[in-house]
Protein backbone atom coordinates (compact mmCIF):
# COMPACT_ATOMS: atom_id res chain seq x y z
CA UNK A 1 0.00 0.00 0.00
CA UNK A 2 1.15 2.98 -1.27
CA UNK A 3 2.16 6.20 1.83
CA UNK A 4 -0.59 8.24 -0.01
CA UNK A 5 -3.31 5.22 0.38
CA UNK A 6 -2.24 5.43 3.90
CA UNK A 7 -2.61 8.94 4.83
CA UNK A 8 -6.24 8.78 2.82
CA UNK A 9 -7.24 5.51 5.40
CA UNK A 10 -5.46 7.72 8.38
CA UNK A 11 -8.26 10.80 7.08
CA UNK A 12 -11.06 9.24 6.61
CA UNK A 13 -10.89 7.68 9.71
CA UNK A 14 -9.72 10.86 11.39
CA UNK A 15 -12.67 12.61 10.16
CA UNK A 16 -15.12 10.24 11.16
CA UNK A 17 -13.86 10.41 14.92
CA UNK A 18 -13.92 13.95 14.45
CA UNK A 19 -17.92 13.97 13.81
CA UNK A 20 -18.03 11.31 17.09
CA UNK A 21 -15.98 13.56 19.24
CA UNK A 22 -18.25 16.43 18.08
CA UNK A 23 -21.76 15.30 18.39
CA UNK A 24 -21.79 12.75 21.21
CA UNK A 25 -24.91 12.14 21.12
CA UNK A 26 -26.40 12.32 18.23
CA UNK A 27 -23.39 10.48 16.37
CA UNK A 28 -23.32 6.50 15.78
CA UNK A 29 -20.28 4.29 17.64
CA UNK A 30 -17.21 3.24 15.70
CA UNK A 31 -18.30 -0.15 15.56
CA UNK A 32 -21.60 0.21 13.63
CA UNK A 33 -22.37 2.39 10.48
CA UNK A 34 -25.68 4.41 9.06
CA UNK A 35 -28.28 1.90 11.16
CA UNK A 36 -26.99 4.11 14.12
CA UNK A 37 -27.80 1.69 16.66
CA UNK A 38 -25.16 2.78 19.25
CA UNK A 39 -26.90 6.42 20.06
CA UNK A 40 -25.99 8.10 23.75
CA UNK A 41 -29.29 6.88 25.17
CA UNK A 42 -27.79 3.05 24.88
CA UNK A 43 -24.15 3.24 25.01
CA UNK A 44 -24.31 1.71 28.40
CA UNK A 45 -26.08 -1.36 26.77
CA UNK A 46 -23.79 -1.54 24.51
CA UNK A 47 -21.25 -1.83 26.46
CA UNK A 48 -22.67 -4.11 28.85
CA UNK A 49 -22.46 -6.62 25.89
CA UNK A 50 -19.06 -5.97 25.86
CA UNK A 51 -17.87 -7.20 29.05
CA UNK A 52 -18.07 -3.96 31.15
CA UNK A 53 -19.88 -3.95 34.43
CA UNK A 54 -22.34 -1.75 35.59
CA UNK A 55 -19.99 -0.60 38.53
CA UNK A 56 -17.27 0.46 36.05
CA UNK A 57 -20.15 2.05 33.60
CA UNK A 58 -20.88 4.46 36.58
CA UNK A 59 -17.56 5.14 37.50
CA UNK A 60 -16.41 6.66 34.26
CA UNK A 61 -17.50 10.32 33.87
CA UNK A 62 -20.61 11.56 31.23
CA UNK A 63 -19.33 11.82 28.27
CA UNK A 64 -16.44 9.49 28.62
CA UNK A 65 -18.08 6.00 27.52
CA UNK A 66 -19.13 6.58 23.01
CA UNK A 67 -19.35 3.07 22.70
CA UNK A 68 -16.77 2.47 20.68
CA UNK A 69 -15.32 -0.86 21.29
CA UNK A 70 -15.70 -4.83 20.64
CA UNK A 71 -14.43 -6.20 23.79
CA UNK A 72 -13.20 -5.40 27.60
CA UNK A 73 -9.21 -4.85 27.52
CA UNK A 74 -9.62 -4.24 31.31
CA UNK A 75 -11.00 -8.28 31.77
CA UNK A 76 -7.80 -9.56 30.10
CA UNK A 77 -5.39 -6.84 31.25
CA UNK A 78 -5.01 -8.10 35.15
CA UNK A 79 -3.53 -4.50 35.63
CA UNK A 80 -1.57 -3.88 38.73
CA UNK A 81 -0.89 -1.04 41.45
CA UNK A 82 1.90 1.09 40.41
CA UNK A 83 1.96 -0.04 36.54
CA UNK A 84 2.52 2.63 33.60
CA UNK A 85 -0.13 1.70 31.09
CA UNK A 86 -0.87 3.29 27.63
CA UNK A 87 -4.55 3.29 25.32
CA UNK A 88 -3.64 3.24 21.62
CA UNK A 89 -6.56 4.66 20.60
CA UNK A 90 -7.84 6.31 23.30
CA UNK A 91 -11.02 8.14 22.50
CA UNK A 92 -12.87 9.81 24.75
CA UNK A 93 -10.85 8.20 27.94
CA UNK A 94 -13.30 5.58 28.70
CA UNK A 95 -10.77 2.39 29.10
CA UNK A 96 -8.09 4.89 30.54
CA UNK A 97 -10.63 5.89 33.12
CA UNK A 98 -11.34 2.58 34.16
CA UNK A 99 -7.19 1.47 34.28
CA UNK A 100 -6.06 4.52 36.20
CA UNK A 101 -8.75 3.56 39.22
CA UNK A 102 -7.14 0.30 38.81
CA UNK A 103 -3.43 1.18 38.92
CA UNK A 104 -4.24 3.65 41.28
CA UNK A 105 -2.50 7.32 41.69
CA UNK A 106 1.06 5.03 42.05
CA UNK A 107 0.21 4.35 38.34
CA UNK A 108 -0.59 6.07 35.55
CA UNK A 109 -2.35 5.95 32.19
CA UNK A 110 -1.33 7.38 29.23
CA UNK A 111 -3.82 7.85 26.38
CA UNK A 112 -2.88 8.75 22.69
CA UNK A 113 -5.60 9.21 19.53
CA UNK A 114 -4.91 10.92 16.94
CA UNK A 115 -7.87 13.31 16.67
CA UNK A 116 -7.41 16.29 18.26
CA UNK A 117 -11.26 16.68 19.44
CA UNK A 118 -10.91 13.23 20.72
CA UNK A 119 -8.10 14.55 22.95
CA UNK A 120 -9.70 17.37 23.90
CA UNK A 121 -13.25 15.74 24.89
CA UNK A 122 -10.79 12.89 27.12
CA UNK A 123 -8.61 16.11 28.78
CA UNK A 124 -12.02 17.74 29.83
CA UNK A 125 -13.24 14.23 30.71
CA UNK A 126 -10.37 13.71 33.28
CA UNK A 127 -10.89 17.03 34.80
CA UNK A 128 -14.72 16.55 35.66
CA UNK A 129 -13.93 13.20 37.03
CA UNK A 130 -10.83 14.58 38.87
CA UNK A 131 -8.48 11.78 37.40
CA UNK A 132 -4.82 13.17 38.46
CA UNK A 133 -3.32 10.06 36.58
CA UNK A 134 -4.35 10.18 33.53
CA UNK A 135 -2.40 11.49 30.32
CA UNK A 136 -3.56 12.19 26.54
CA UNK A 137 -1.19 12.69 23.92
CA UNK A 138 -2.09 13.63 20.37
CA UNK A 139 -0.38 11.14 17.97
CA UNK A 140 -0.91 8.05 15.23
CA UNK A 141 -0.04 4.87 16.76
CA UNK A 142 2.24 4.22 14.12
CA UNK A 143 4.22 6.88 15.78
CA UNK A 144 4.08 6.36 19.29
CA UNK A 145 4.83 9.81 21.29
CA UNK A 146 6.37 7.64 23.78
CA UNK A 147 9.77 6.81 25.28
CA UNK A 148 11.33 3.66 24.61
CA UNK A 149 11.14 1.01 27.47
CA UNK A 150 8.83 2.65 29.23
CA UNK A 151 4.85 1.31 29.48
CA UNK A 152 3.98 -2.26 31.32
CA UNK A 153 0.73 -2.61 29.70
CA UNK A 154 -0.49 -1.60 26.43
CA UNK A 155 -4.22 -1.87 26.32
CA UNK A 156 -6.64 -0.82 22.87
CA UNK A 157 -10.43 -1.52 22.24
CA UNK A 158 -10.91 -2.00 18.26
CA UNK A 159 -8.84 0.25 16.99
CA UNK A 160 -5.76 -1.64 15.55
CA UNK A 161 -8.17 -2.30 12.98
CA UNK A 162 -8.46 1.05 11.56
CA UNK A 163 -4.45 1.12 11.07
CA UNK A 164 -3.26 0.86 7.55
CA UNK A 165 0.49 0.13 8.77
CA UNK A 166 -0.42 -2.40 11.63
CA UNK A 167 3.02 -3.90 11.32
CA UNK A 168 4.36 -0.96 12.22
CA UNK A 169 1.85 -0.46 15.03
CA UNK A 170 2.98 -3.44 17.09
CA UNK A 171 6.58 -2.73 16.18
CA UNK A 172 5.89 0.92 18.21
CA UNK A 173 4.14 -1.22 20.75
CA UNK A 174 7.25 -3.15 20.97
CA UNK A 175 9.44 -0.29 21.01
CA UNK A 176 7.56 1.30 24.18
CA UNK A 177 6.97 -1.84 26.26
CA UNK A 178 9.64 -2.36 29.11
CA UNK A 179 10.98 -6.27 28.66
CA UNK A 180 8.19 -8.16 30.30
CA UNK A 181 5.49 -6.09 29.19
CA UNK A 182 2.60 -7.27 27.72
CA UNK A 183 -0.42 -6.17 25.20
CA UNK A 184 -3.66 -6.81 26.28
CA UNK A 185 -6.07 -6.23 22.96
CA UNK A 186 -9.96 -6.33 22.28
CA UNK A 187 -9.89 -6.34 18.34
CA UNK A 188 -11.61 -7.48 15.03
CA UNK A 189 -9.69 -10.42 12.91
CA UNK A 190 -11.60 -11.69 9.85
CA UNK A 191 -12.31 -15.14 9.87
CA UNK A 192 -12.72 -15.30 6.23
CA UNK A 193 -11.91 -13.32 2.99
CA UNK A 194 -13.88 -10.27 2.74
CA UNK A 195 -15.71 -9.37 -0.54
CA UNK A 196 -15.07 -6.52 -2.40
CA UNK A 197 -17.21 -4.18 -2.19
CA UNK A 198 -16.40 -4.13 1.90
CA UNK A 199 -13.12 -4.22 1.24
CA UNK A 200 -12.90 -1.28 -0.87
CA UNK A 201 -15.72 1.24 1.36
CA UNK A 202 -13.64 3.41 3.00
CA UNK A 203 -16.01 5.75 4.71
CA UNK A 204 -18.71 3.14 5.50
CA UNK A 205 -16.50 -0.17 5.95
CA UNK A 206 -12.58 0.73 7.02
CA UNK A 207 -13.95 3.52 9.56
CA UNK A 208 -16.43 0.90 10.57
CA UNK A 209 -14.62 -1.04 11.98
CA UNK A 210 -14.86 -3.86 9.04
CA UNK A 211 -12.77 -4.07 6.05
CA UNK A 212 -9.19 -3.19 7.86
CA UNK A 213 -9.81 -6.76 9.95
CA UNK A 214 -6.65 -9.00 9.25
CA UNK A 215 -6.84 -12.43 9.19
CA UNK A 216 -5.72 -14.22 12.64
CA UNK A 217 -2.47 -15.78 11.01
CA UNK A 218 -1.72 -12.33 9.84
CA UNK A 219 -1.71 -10.53 13.46
CA UNK A 220 0.03 -13.56 14.86
CA UNK A 221 2.97 -13.11 12.28
CA UNK A 222 3.35 -9.62 12.57
CA UNK A 223 3.85 -9.58 16.45
CA UNK A 224 6.53 -12.97 16.03
CA UNK A 225 7.93 -10.83 13.30
CA UNK A 226 7.95 -7.53 16.12
CA UNK A 227 9.83 -9.09 18.61
CA UNK A 228 6.15 -10.59 20.99
CA UNK A 229 6.41 -14.23 22.50
CA UNK A 230 3.51 -16.36 24.23
CA UNK A 231 1.12 -14.98 21.41
CA UNK A 232 -2.22 -15.56 22.06
CA UNK A 233 -4.96 -14.93 19.76
CA UNK A 234 -8.72 -15.99 21.16
CA UNK A 235 -11.73 -15.49 18.60
CA UNK A 236 -14.59 -14.47 20.15
CA UNK A 237 -17.66 -16.48 18.50
CA UNK A 238 -20.23 -14.97 20.74
CA UNK A 239 -19.37 -11.60 19.60
CA UNK A 240 -21.48 -11.84 16.09
CA UNK A 241 -24.29 -11.40 18.38
CA UNK A 242 -23.91 -7.88 18.65
CA UNK A 243 -21.59 -7.52 15.25
CA UNK A 244 -24.77 -8.60 13.17
CA UNK A 245 -25.85 -4.99 14.15
CA UNK A 246 -23.19 -2.89 12.97
CA UNK A 247 -23.95 -3.35 9.10
CA UNK A 248 -27.93 -3.31 7.78
CA UNK A 249 -28.12 -5.99 5.32
CA UNK A 250 -24.36 -7.35 5.02
CA UNK A 251 -24.11 -10.61 7.25
CA UNK A 252 -21.31 -8.74 8.23
CA UNK A 253 -20.89 -11.61 11.13
CA UNK A 254 -19.88 -14.10 8.97
CA UNK A 255 -16.80 -12.30 8.11
CA UNK A 256 -15.26 -10.92 11.41
CA UNK A 257 -15.50 -11.40 15.18
CA UNK A 258 -14.14 -9.96 18.44
CA UNK A 259 -10.94 -11.23 19.52
CA UNK A 260 -8.52 -10.93 22.57
CA UNK A 261 -5.01 -10.53 21.76
CA UNK A 262 -2.45 -11.17 24.58
CA UNK A 263 1.23 -10.82 23.39
CA UNK A 264 4.79 -10.46 25.80
CA UNK A 265 7.79 -8.48 24.77
CA UNK A 266 10.41 -10.91 26.62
Amino acid sequence: MSNQAKDQIRQTVRNRYKEIALQGANQISCCSSSNGCSTQSNYNDVSSQLGYTDHELSSVPDGANLGLGCGNPQVIADLKTGEIVLDLGSGGGFDCFLAARQVTVTGKVIGVDMTPEMISRARSNAEKGGFTNTEFRLGEIEHLPVADNTVDVIISNCVINLSPDKPQVFNEAYRVLKSGGRIAISDVVATTELPLEIKNNLDEFYAGCVSGASAIQDIELILQQSGFVQISIEPKDESREFIKDWVEGTNIEDYIVSAVIKAVKP
